[in-house]
């Protein structure tokens, strides 16, 4: 998901349970995802992460990212591996923005 830019006039669209934002005027294949509706209580609530896997194994992921990080201290081959992903991560952001 991307930023919004400040003084910007937006226009808010709706698709079933996404609420998407484009600037006013612009193509609206550009718009970004700003906001998801759901009910906990709903019997059919089902805690998805946007890409559909479910959020536990989001959690989960994000325990091993952080013991990956904790690690490569220590282990400089794991720190160049992630100063490389890192680099690359960081290039290929460049280039969409």
């Amino acid at each position: 998901m991307g930023s919004l830019k400040p003084g910007a006039t937006y226009i808010y669209e709706r698709d079933g349970k996404t609420t998407y934002a484009r600037e006013f005027g612009a193509d609206p294949s550009t718009r970004q995802a700003i906001g998801w509706d759901y009910n906990k209580d709903d019997p059919n609530f089902d805690p998805r992460i946007k890409d559909g896997r479910p959020l536990i194994d989001q959690l989960r992921e994000d325990k091993m990212w952080g013991e990956i990080r904790r690690e490569a201290k220590i282990n400089i081959t794991l720190q160049r591996a992630l100063d490389r992903a890192i680099m690359i991560y960081k290039l290929s952001k460049e280039r969409y923005e």
